[in-house]
């Protein structure tokens, strides 16, 4: 039978990433837009890779129990990529949180029921978890291991506790590492691994348009004021996560990897510390 890899949210990330997993695999590409999907599948295709398209909201569990139970039509779910996600420039704070947060659980949690033995996935987090103060043990706790459909209701995540769009992307992306560390320990009973990759400013259509939006000049900041002085490519954050699907991360679950060309080195010790 297929192994299939599944990419939800198959922007430029989620194709770099899967150009380097997908040779020989079957390519389940979903979106919440149907000609996202379709536009990456004729790029994909065109580069000779199998491919199949697919239509989901990560906010709804009627649509993420579909897309896995579609994934499994096709062949074994070998592997997961999750790139999908919404930024503190295009959505409302309930809806980061209900895409983000909750979405990330809830994927993790319908996936690590159908994912084969030897199977892995990444998920894509970002470095604004690791910018967020420090959690309580108990926050920490409650962000990892409070069942999906309780998520949204914990005090911490409630319109008079989340003061902007940015606190919730932060809260997400935390709750995100905290929750595959939780999530991995029940996809290795089934022989499978998770892991996430927490980028920096990569260029992506969704960073030009943070760039270009009212925190343009902060990211530029970030960028300047980093020991790497430029920003990330999908393709730099396309080789960590191969290495996390291989055979050679085969010792890699429940860890998260910061990679923002010291972005947040900068940010606690260097020239980006707020005044």
């Amino acid at each position: 039978m297929r192994e299939v890899i599944v990419v939800i949210g198959p922007g430029s990330i989620g194709q770099a990433i899967a150009r380097r997993v997908g040779a020989g695999r079957h390519l389940l590409l979903a979106d919440l837009r149907q000609e996202n999907a379709d536009a990456a599948a004729s790029t994909l295709s065109g580069a000779g890779f199998d491919v199949t398209t697919a239509v989901v909201d990560v906010s709804s569990r009627a649509s993420v129990e579909a897309l896995a139970a579609k994934a499994m039509s096709l062949g074994t779910v070998h592997g997961l990529i999750h790139a999908a996600g919404v930024s503190p420039s295009q959505a409302s704070q309930e809806t980061i949180l209900k895409v983000d947060l909750y979405g990330t659980a809830l994927v993790l949690e319908e996936f690590g029921k159908v994912i084969a033995e030897g199977g892995s996935a990444v998920v894509i987090a970002s470095r604004s978890g690791h910018r967020l103060p420090p959690l309580t043990t108990d926050q920490n706790e409650a962000l990892a291991t409070t069942p999906v459909e309780d998520l949204l209701k914990l005090p911490m995540l409630q319109p008079d506790q989340v003061k902007d769009t940015l606190h919730a992307y932060q809260l997400s992306k935390r709750a995100n590492s905290l929750r595959v560390m939780y999530e991995a320990v029940r996809w290795g009973e089934r022989g499978a691994r998770v892991n996430t990759i927490s980028p920096g400013i990569i260029i992506t259509p969704l960073a030009k348009d943070e760039l270009s939006g009212p925190r343009g000049a902060g990211y530029r900041r970030m960028i300047d004021g980093c020991p790497a002085k430029r920003a990330g490519t999908a393709d730099e954050v396309a080789n960590v996560a191969a290495l996390l699907m291989a055979r050679d991360g085969a010792f890699i679950t429940g860890s998260d990897f910061l990679m923002d060309g010291g972005v947040t080195a900068s940010y606690w010790f260097g020239s980006l510390v707020p005044q």
